[in-house]
């Protein structure tokens, strides 16, 4: 039970932080990267990889931070 708990704690940091980048750099980005209210474009599509990488960055933390001894 605690591993899903962590586990959607992670997700919902990763989605948080995510967006929040997406958004704050969305007016430096290409029009075509910016996403359009309800619509499936490029926007979402990139909005999803700055969260992946979020993602990624919390677990590469939590990989290096058990690693040191």
């Amino acid at each position: 039970m605690r591993a899903n708990a962590e586990r959607w704690l992670k997700s919902l940091i990763a989605v948080l932080l995510g967006n929040g980048l997406y958004f704050s750099l969305s007016p430096h980005l290409p029009p075509s990267a910016r996403h359009q209210p309800f619509a499936f474009d490029w926007g979402v599509v990139v909005d999803f990889w700055f969260c992946l990488c979020v993602y990624g960055l919390l677990d590469l933390a939590k990989f290096l931070s058990k690693r040191k001894p």
